[in-house]
This record gives C-alpha cells, sequence and structure tokens, in this order.
C-alpha cells in the first residue's frame, strides 16, 4: 500500500510539464539531450507486471528520440529506505518489460531504450546499496575485467538520483516548476523534526506555488502531503506558511478542503483539530473545558456540524449552543 510519499509525487508527476523538468534533471545530460520531451507520456506499471503495481512505487514513462521514432522507456523507483538489491529489482523491470515489449511487436523490430532510475530520500543518510548487478555477484571484479570474463556477466546499472547528498540551495534552484522544487525539498527534509524545523524557511517556494497557473489546486495538494506525513506541530507551522501567502478567508478555504477529507475518512480526533484551527483563525477564544469537549467528541455528526458552524462563527457560542 502507498505512503503518502508516493501519492505525493505521484500527484507532481502526472502533468507532462512537471515530469518532463523532474526526468530532465535526473537523467544523465547527454542521454536528456537526445529525448524530445513533447513526446513524453505516463505509462501503467501493469503493462510490465501486475505484482508491481501492487507491491511497489514505481513510475513508468515512455519517449521518443530527437530525429527519429527509435522509442525509450524511463522506470522512475522512489524510495524513501535503502534497499540492497535494488541493482536485481531493476534488472528483473526490465526484462519485465522487454518480454512485453515482444509480445505486443513484430518479430525483428528494434528493442526500447530502459534507463532505470532510483530517486531517494531517506532519514538515516545517503544511499548505500549497490549501483551494478555485477557487484552484487560475489566475484573479483578488478581481475575478472583484467582476465577479460566480466563483459560476459550479467550486468545493468541503474541511474541515481540521491537527495541526501543535494544541497537544499541546488534543488531551489533546479530548472524546475515551482511544485517540483518544493517537492524535492519537502521529501529532503527526510525526517518530521527537520521538516518541522525547516518548513517556515520555505515561505519563498510556496509563494511560487501558489503564484503558479495551477497554484491553488497545488498548494492544496501540499498541505495535505504534509498533514499525512507531519504531526500536530507540522500543522501549526504550515498554518503559519500559509498566513503569510494568503488572507485569512483563503487560510479558511484550505482549511475547508481538509476538514471536508477528514470528514470523507471519518477521521474524529483530527476532524476535532481542525474545528480548534479553524475557531483560532477566526480570533475566536477557546476556554480549557470547551476545548476538552471539542477534543473529546466522539460523535463524527457533532463534530461535523460544528465544523460548518465554524466556518462562519462569530462567537464560540455560536459554533457549540445546541
Amino acid at each position: 500500500m502507498s505512503g503518502p510519499h508516493d501519492r505525493f509525487i505521484r500527484y507532481v508527476l502526472e502533468h507532462p510539464e512537471r515530469a518532463a523538468a523532474l526526468l530532465h534533471t535526473l537523467l544523465p545530460p547527454g542521454f536528456a539531450a537526445r529525448v524530445d520531451w513533447s513526446t513524453l507520456r505516463s505509462q501503467s506499471p501493469t503493462i510490465v507486471d501486475t505484482a508491481i503495481r501492487e507491491s511497489r512505487s514505481d513510475l513508468l514513462f515512455s519517449v521518443r528520440l530527437r530525429g527519429g521514432s527509435r522509442r525509450a522507456f524511463i522506470l522512475l523507483e522512489h524510495q524513501s529506505r535503502v534497499e540492497g538489491r535494488m541493482a536485481v529489482r531493476m534488472r528483473q523491470y526490465v526484462s519485465r518489460l522487454l518480454d512485453w515489449w515482444e509480445r505486443q511487436h513484430r518479430r525483428g523490430s528494434a528493442p526500447p531504450l530502459i534507463v532505470p532510475v532510483v530517486l531517494y530520500h531517506g532519514p538515516r543518510g545517503p544511499w548505500t546499496a549497490p549501483l551494478r548487478v555485477e557487484e552484487l555477484l560475489e566475484v573479483p571484479p578488478r581481475e575478472a575485467r583484467r582476465e577479460g570474463w566480466l563483459k560476459h556477466l550479467l550486468r545493468l546499472e541503474y541511474v541515481l538520483y540521491d537527495l541526501m547528498t543535494r544541497s537544499e540551495r541546488e534543488l531551489k534552484t533546479l530548472a524546475c516548476p515551482p511544485l517540483v522544487r518544493l517537492a524535492l525539498v519537502l521529501l529532503r527534509l527526510a525526517s518530521t523534526r527537520e521538516l518541522n524545523r525547516r518548513l517556515m524557511q520555505q515561505v519563498d517556494l510556496f509563494r511560487e506555488v501558489h503564484a503558479s497557473p495551477e497554484g491553488e489546486q497545488e498548494l492544496e495538494a501540499v498541505v495535505y502531503y504534509l498533514r499525512e506525513r507531519g504531526t500536530k506541530a507540522t500543522g501549526k507551522v504550515t498554518r503559519q506558511v500559509l498566513a503569510c501567502l494568503m488572507r485569512e478567508q483563503r487560510v479558511e478555504e484550505l482549511m475547508w478542503t481538509e476538514g471536508q477529507r477528514l470528514r470523507a475518512e471519518g477521521r474524529r480526533e483530527e476532524l476535532a483539530e481542525v474545528v480548534l484551527r479553524l475557531l483560532a483563525i477566526r480570533g475566536l477564544r477557546v476556554d480549557k473545558q470547551s476545548r476538552q469537549r471539542i477534543l473529546k467528541c466522539r460523535s463524527m455528526a457533532t463534530l461535523n456540524l460544528w465544523f460548518e458552524r465554524a466556518l462562519r462563527a462569530k462567537s464560540l457560542s455560536d459554533v457549540l449552543e445546541a
């Protein structure tokens, strides 16, 4: 089952322009220069293997190379922890994709180029797993190369883009749309503690996202991602960031969107927190007894009612009175 990181990355890359910009950054410059990025298309990983869709977090894209009709696939695997046998796993994906291609095309047609890529961020530091299949074969590579038989072994090396070895400054200045840059910076803040500590320093990036053509929708996705992966403290800092970008009314609207999701998911405790945040945004003082009443309420129907009232309330009694 996918987690908040996977869902957020999928959202970021569902837009062709954002996906093309990020992949152009991740791939070796020579290969990226040969790609006709206007032909980028997202493909379902199920064309490779149904098991991948059910248990993995990979994304598959097809492109064509400039000056011809040669097809290429880019297989992007997102990792939030180090996978020691990633090279073998990528080799399996490549093999399955080639098998699928052969079943779909006439015999003799040129196979596609396939570039496997790993996008990594993790709280335990940089990526440490081997990049090449041959490194997992337990053979002496130096002697095998000197004796001329290494080239006959199964070989594959995936592209690694390790966010933990990139500086925040570098990620902020990439030639990518604002949402892509913000997403990479947020992923690099791998621990919740670091996220809460440095989130306020990303106001300029948030402002760029907000000012982009689809900024309202993109910002909602960012807020939802932060709520999913963060803590109550993350929510407080997020609200401080939003307050730097927009009027109080718009902050309320974002809270409304968040509240709608929570209601649909039946998440009682978090909806109670949203009611309290809305009251705070509206400048309504909540005494200790009323706060406990809201937090301990076990009725979703009552919380839904209080949530609707909090959007318009002029006093605390407007919310809590029967």
